[in-house]
């Protein structure tokens, strides 16, 4: 089961998890049929697409190679997920190449099977086969690294979930990549979600227990119109302040807005201190904690252990490694 699967509640029942859903899971509308999605992806694909093809493609008008009509398959050369088939479909039927999913998004894959095959205007083929497999290449290899991270992680804490970070170049495609893994998207964008960090802290008190509580009283007239309000924080002192904070003010107030802590830049010892003292004042149901920062995947496991809710990742989408895929006209 992934980790969207785990996260289906009943909304009567606003459990840990539910809430954990409601902040950071926001994926479900990363879909070509979102018009909002299609804009943002249409505009970057063009662009793409635009600034690889030029004047034109020099090497298909050299040999004549335009005209007439072939076919083509995308080829999986190792094992992984699926991903950005539904943006490849969008890409190339924009010059008419008609496209057939043998896969679908989120799809496990092996070695040597067909995601796609294609038919259309020999030139047009040739002139979006780089931009087309870059597409899959990339948002297959992050879902397929974070389906593997979120798996690991599970082995050592069943309710710690991986989550993605703003630290995307690809912008929505590398959030619904992510999605598709089975990972959380954190937030889709600066407009969706309120997350204070240090730097907006240093602006309000000059002592971090101070600026915390300032912040999440500001904060909590918008929680309203935010998918969460998420303060980071980066002592055990700040921690529990906010968490007292979050307490008084959400009491009596159902629904509520999700309400998270940070952890930023803390080793795994700091990590447990810090959930030790927030279970120790009875602060640990208020809130939820997610810890950034010096997280590898070779410390992956002693992090999951901790038991945070989740553990977010700038790797999973700054730096990921391209599935190997390749296209075969015929």
């Amino acid at each position: 089961m992934n980790a969207r699967a785990q996260l289906e509640v009943r909304p009567e029942h606003p459990t840990r998890e539910h809430q954990l859903k409601r902040a950071l899971f926001r994926g479900d509308d990363l879909h070509v049929r979102n018009p909002i999605y299609l804009a943002a992806v249409a505009a970057f694909l063009e662009e793409l697409f635009l600034s690889d093809l030029g004047p034109g493609d020099l090497t298909v008008e050299a040999l004549g190679l335009a005209e007439g009509r072939a076919s083509a398959r995308v080829v999986t050369k190792e094992p992984g997920v699926a991903a950005g088939i539904e943006e490849f479909q969008w890409l190339l039927g924009r010059s008419e190449i008609s496209v057939k999913p043998l896969k679908k998004d989120g799809d496990p894959i092996e070695c040597d099977e067909v995601l796609v095959e294609i038919e259309g205007r020999r030139g047009d083929l040739l002139s979006y086969e780089r931009t087309g497999l870059n597409l899959l290449q990339r948002m297959s290899g992050i879902a397929t690294m974070t389906r593997r991270l979120q798996e690991r992680v599970q082995r050592h804490s069943p309710k710690t979930f991986v989550v993605a970070t703003r630290k995307t170049p690809w912008g929505l495609l590398d959030k619904r990549a992510v999605h598709l893994g089975g990972g959380g998207t954190h937030r889709l964008g600066l407009s969706d979600a309120i997350l204070v960090k240090n730097n907006h802290l240093a602006l309000l008190a000059a002592r971090e227990e101070d600026a915390v509580v300032l912040a999440i009283e500001r904060a909590w007239a918008f929680r309203q119109v935010a998918a969460f309000i998420e303060i980071e924080v980066r002592s055990v002192e700040a921690a529990v302040a906010a968490a007292q904070a979050f307490r008084r003010l959400r009491k009596d107030d159902s629904p509520s807005c999700p309400c998270l802590l940070l952890l930023d830049n803390m080793s795994p010892e700091a990590v447990r201190r810090t959930l030790d003292a927030l279970q120790s004042e009875h602060l640990r149901e208020d809130v939820l904690v997610e810890v950034s920062g010096k997280i590898t995947e070779s410390n992956l496991e002693e992090y999951a252990a901790c038991g945070a809710d989740a553990l977010s990742l700038g790797a999973l989408t700054h730096s990921p490694r391209a599935l190997d895929l390749c296209l075969r006209i015929s």
